[in-house]
C-alpha cells in the first residue's frame, strides 16, 4: 500500500543539506485501516554536490533495538561513515518506528498488560521493513541500498526476505543474524563472550579486580542509590560489562571502576552507562529480536553461567530488570507476555537462497554481540553475500572507521574486492 501521507521540510546545517520526512504508516501492517504511527527519515546531502537529488539513496538503519539514527554533522564529529557515504549516495537516517522522531514508545500503550503487549508486537525488524518500503514509495519508489549496523543488519536480512524489489545493493556490518537458530543456544554463546572479555578486561587493568569485588561488597551491605532513586544492586552493577565487546569498552568500564565508589560521579557514571531508562523499547523487545519462529521465555535468565564474584554480564535482558529499573517497571508484565509469545518467522531461507540483490558483509571474528559463527551459516544460505570476515574490528567498527569499513563493503558487493 502507498504511504499514507508525507510531510517533509528542509533545514541547514554546518556542511550539510537536511530534508527531514514524516510519513504516515499503519502500526500494524496487517491492517493498513488501524491505528496509524509516524516515521520519520532524515535525508542528508552535500550541500556542494552538484549531483544533487540525481544520486541513490543509502538508508541507514541503526543498531538496538529501541534506538534512534544518529544525528548528521560533518566529520570529525559526526558518523565516521557519512563522508565516504555522501561521495555517491544522499543518506537516509531512518528512526526506525518507537524510536526519535517517530512515534514514540516512551510509556506504555493501552489499558492493560495485554493491550501493551499488543502494540509492542509490532515493533521488530518485519514491521521497521516494512515501513522502509512505504517511505521508498513516497520518495518516489527507486530501489535505494541499506546498510545496517548491528541489529540494523538483523533488518537488512529480514529486507532480503521481504522485499528484496525495493533494493539495489545491501551491506552489513557486525549484523549477520542467525537464521531459524535456537535461542538458548546464541545467549550460550554471548555468555562465552563476555566470560572471555573479563578475562581480558582484568588482565588489562589487574587491579581492577579488587576494586570490583570491594564495590560488590559494599553493595551487599549497604543501601546504594543511583541519582533516578533506583537501588544499585550487584547484578544491576554486572550489566556494566555491557560494553565490553566494543574497541574501547575495556577502558571506559576502568576509568567508571576507578572513580571513588559512592561518588557522584561513580554513581552518575554507573547510570549514564545503561542505555534502558531513556529507551525501554530496547529493553522491552530485545530477546525477541532473536526469535525467528520461537517464544524467548527469558533465554538470557535461563542460560545464565555462574560467573566468579568479579564477574560481569553482557548485552543480556532479564525479567528482574523489571522491578529494579523505575523506568522500565511500568513495562513489566507486558515484558512477561511478549517472552512467552511464539513469534512469527523473521526470515525466508528460500528466498534468501534465490537473492539477486548484491551484498556484502562485514563479519568480527571476535564478536560479543553477534556471533560470528552464526554470521557465517548465514552467510552460507545466502546467495551471493560477500563475507568479510577479520578481526581487525570489533562490533562498533562503524563509529571507529567507518569510511573504510563501508569503502570494502561496497567494493565487495560489487566485484571490485
Amino acid at each position: 500500500m502507498p504511504a499514507t501521507n508525507i510531510v517533509s521540510t528542509q533545514v541547514r546545517t554546518h556542511g550539510l543539506a537536511l530534508t527531514e520526512h514524516e510519513v504516515t504508516v499503519p502500526l500494524d501492517h496487517a491492517d493498513p485501516g488501524g491505528e496509524l504511527i509516524t516515521v520519520f527519515a532524515r535525508e542528508v546531502a552535500d550541500p556542494g554536490d552538484t549531483a544533487g537529488t540525481d544520486k541513490p539513496y543509502l538508508v541507514y538503519l541503526q543498531g538496538g533495538p529501541g534506538h534512534e539514527a544518529p544525528r548528521p554533522t560533518r566529520h570529525p564529529s559526526g558518523p565516521a561513515w557519512l563522508e565516504r557515504a555522501l561521495k555517491e549516495y544522499r543518506v537516509l537516517m531512518l528512526d526506525q518506528r518507537g524510536t526519535g522522531r517517530s512515534t514514540p514508545v516512551g510509556d506504555p500503550v493501552g489499558e492493560t498488560p495485554e493491550q501493551q503487549a499488543d502494540y509492542l508486537k509490532h515493533f521488530r525488524a518485519d514491521s521497521i521493513v516494512r515501513d522502509a518500503e512505504l517511505v521508498r514509495e513516497a520518495l518516489g519508489g527507486d530501489k535505494w541500498s541499506v546498510t545496517g549496523q548491528s541489529f540494523g543488519g538483523f533488518c537488512v536480512l529480514s529486507y532480503l526476505s521481504l522485499a528484496p524489489e525495493g533494493l539495489r545493493e545491501a551491506f552489513f556490518t557486525g549484523g549477520v543474524p542467525p537464521v531459524g537458530g535456537d535461542i538458548d543456544d546464541i545467549y550460550r554463546k554471548t555468555y562465552e563472550r563476555v566470560v572471555e572479555r573479563t578475562r581480558r578486561y582484568y588482565e588489562r587493568y589487574p587491579a581492577d579486580r579488587d576494586r570490583v569485588l570491594e564495590i560488590h561488597s559494599w553493595l551487599e551491605n549497604e543501601d546504594v542509590r543511583l541519582p533516578c532513586g533506583d537501588r544499585l544492586t550487584s547484578r544491576r552493577f554486572r550489566q556494566l560489562g555491557h560494553g565490553l565487546g566494543m574497541s574501547d569498552g575495556a577502558e571506559r568500564l576502568h576509568y567508571l571502576v576507578e572513580l571513588p565508589k559512592g561518588s557522584r560521579a561513580f554513581l552518575h557514571d554507573v547510570e549514564a552507562a545503561e542505555p534502558f531508562s531513556r529507551n525501554p523499547l530496547y529493553a522491552v523487545v530485545h530477546e525477541s529480536s532473536y526469535a525467528d519462529g520461537q517464544a524467548t521465555r527469558w533465554s538470557a535468565e535461563r542460560t545464565l553461567p555462574e560467573l566468579p564474584p568479579e564477574g560481569f554480564t553482557g548485552e543480556h535482558v532479564y525479567p528482574w530488570m523489571f522491578t529494579e529499573y523505575g523506568a522500565l517497571a511500568p513495562w513489566r508484565e507486558a515484558a512477561e507476555l511478549l517472552a512467552q509469545h511464539e513469534w512469527p518467522k523473521l526470515y525466508d531461507a528460500e528466498r534468501l537462497a534465490e537473492n539477486e540483490v548484491p551484498a556484502a558483509a562485514a563479519i568480527f571474528a571476535e564478536d560479543a554481540y553477534v556471533e560470528a559463527e552464526y554470521s557465517m551459516e548465514t552467510v552460507s544460505l545466502v546467495r551471493g553475500l560477500r563475507p568479510w570476515l577479520t578481526n581487525e574490528y570489533e562490533h562498533n567498527a562503524m563509529r571507529a572507521d567507518g569510511g573504510r569499513v563501508l569503502d570494502r563493503l561496497i567494493d565487495l558487493a560489487r566485484g571490485r574486492a
